[in-house]
Order: C-alpha cells, then structure tokens, then sequence
C-alpha cells in the first residue's frame, strides 16, 4: 500500500509541475507536507487512503498545533493535503471530503520587517567598493530595493529581460505571470556598472544569460543571495539581520510612506489578491505611530 502511495503522490507532483506550473519552491513543500501527512497515516495504522476520514484530518491538524507549528505552516499543510485529496477525486473519484470540511487557522498579525531608509543608506554606502565583487553586490542589493522583486524572481533574471533605455525589467513571478517592473537611476547606474565592468571577468570562460552570477562565474542562487546580503549587512555594522524579502517590505512600505495608491503598489509586487498588499498600510499606520509617540513632547 506504501507503494501505491508513493505512486499516487508521484503522479499529483508531476501535475502541480506540469499543469498547474507551480514554482520548484513550492513544489518541493507540496511534497513534503503531504508525505509527513503520510507518515502520520501510517502511525495511525492507515494503509489505504480510500480509508482516511474528517475524523483522522482533524487529528492531524490537532498534532500539528501540539507540535507547536506556525498557522501560516498549519494553513499551507492543509491546502497541499487538501489539493492532493481533489487531485485524486477527479482522477481515481476517491473522496475528498475529509479535508474539504477542515477551516483554516486564522493568521496570526504579524507585521513585516523593514528597512528604514536612514538604514538602507548606511547599507549602500558601507559597502561601496570598484572590486569586482562589490560592483556586483551593490547592484544586486540596487536592484532588490528598486524593485521590490523576490529573490527567485532576481535570480531567474536573465540579460535580455533588462530594458536600460525605459529602464524597466520583465519579471516572471508566480504562476509564471509576467509583469514590468521600473527602476530608478541608482539601480540604472549599478547595473550597467556591473555587467560592463565586473560580469564579464567574474564569468571567465562561463557561457549563459544568467544576469547575477556567483564568483566562479555560475548561476547566482537564491541562497548565494541570501548569503551576499548577510555578509553586507556585516560589513554595514547593522544589528540586524538582512534576508531578501525584507528589501521587498521595505520597497513597499517606502512606496507607501511616500504617498503611493494600494493599486500601484500591488502591480508592481505582483499581488493576485490586494489583501496581500494591504499589510503595509498596517506597516505605515504602526510606523507613524511609533514616530508620535517618540517625538511629541506630550505623547
């Protein structure tokens, strides 16, 4: 029966691929919640998934929350098993109903990090540098922040999706939904610096279109991003820590501060949903507060 199941979530992972296009991230979550779901099915003596009830979704879920899980990772566990059950309904007409029944946690209020700009300035100017690695880094950093854009999104960036004369980049977020996206005249300049200057030494005998390239010349990871951004961030003096979404909040919440529309905001990040996007109005609204009751006198 293990067997059988090992096929069947084979069979549902090549259809998130291939049918419903979802990113390698996202893929690779799908499968391991629902294989955890799997093995939880096996300590409850479940062999066959015709056998799985509410009643055994509801125990799941009740060991997840004794596990101390994150909501947001409860939510995302339930839509993947969900998914698969109808997945496997509309294929081999097993019933779905045990997990169609189940409610998901409400998320719980937390407000995204961010930048403030006096920071974001001691970044920049921390680590200016004509080295080739600096070059790079600075435009990577540049082009985050101009852009708002994800890290998988920076790293999947290629030489022909950059368009310096509107200076605009053609980005494929998620879903493979593409969007344009502008940035300004720092990231212009940083960028055409880069792959004028540093690219092609740092690429030696390297040959793809990659726009963000490691020091040995390959593709530029989201973790090799990840790791470019810490190193920066030490080198800056910063006590805090740096990870790419966080130029992402700040994008938007700098946006917002400034007298951006919602609507705007929500384009050029890439939101399906605005309520999504609307988080960084509660960002502002808290950041505002905050600046009244440290300065007022009588606050």
């Amino acid at each position: 029966m293990l067997n059988q199941q090992n096929e069947l979530l084979h069979q549902f992972i090549r259809y998130v691929q291939i049918e419903k296009n979802f990113s390698v991230h996202t893929v690779r979550e799908y499968e391991t919640d629902i294989q955890h779901f799997l093995a939880f099915l096996q300590t409850e003596g479940i062999e066959d998934l015709q056998g799985v009830e509410y009643i055994h979704a509801r125990l799941y879920v009740t060991k997840l929350y004794e596990e101390k899980k994150a909501r947001a990772s409860i939510s995302r566990k339930i839509s993947a098993i969900r998914s698969f059950f109808r997945f496997l309904h509309r294929e081999f007409n097993l019933d779905d109903s045990s997990f169609r029944s189940l409610y998901h946690p409400k998320k719980e209020e937390r407000l995204p990090n961010f930048f403030y700009e006096e920071e974001l300035t001691q970044l920049f100017e921390a680590n200016q540098g004509q080295d080739f690695q600096s070059l790079r880094n600075i435009a990577l950093l540049e082009l985050l922040y101009a852009t708002g854009i994800r890290v998988s999104e920076c790293t999947a960036l290629e030489l022909t999706h950059i368009d310096f004369h509107y200076s605009i980049l053609r980005v494929m977020g998620k879903g493979r939904k593409e969007r344009i996206v502008p940035f300004g005249e720092y990231a212009h300049v940083a960028l055409q610096t880069y792959i004028e200057e540093a690219r092609p030494h740092i690429m030696k005998n390297a040959n793809h279109a990659h726009l963000f390239v490691n020091m040995r010349g390959g593709e530029l990871t989201p973790r090799g991003v990840r790791h470019i951004l810490s190193e920066m961030v030490k080198k800056a003096s910063l006590h805090t820590k740096l990870y790419p979404h966080m130029l992402r909040h700040s994008f938007a919440t700098h946006l917002l501060n400034n007298g951006a529309d919602m609507r705007t905001v929500q384009e050029l990040l890439g939101h399906a949903h605005l309520s999504s996007t609307q988080v960084y109005t509660h960002v502002t609204k808290e950041h505002l507060r905050k600046t009244y009751m440290n300065t007022h006198p009588r606050a």
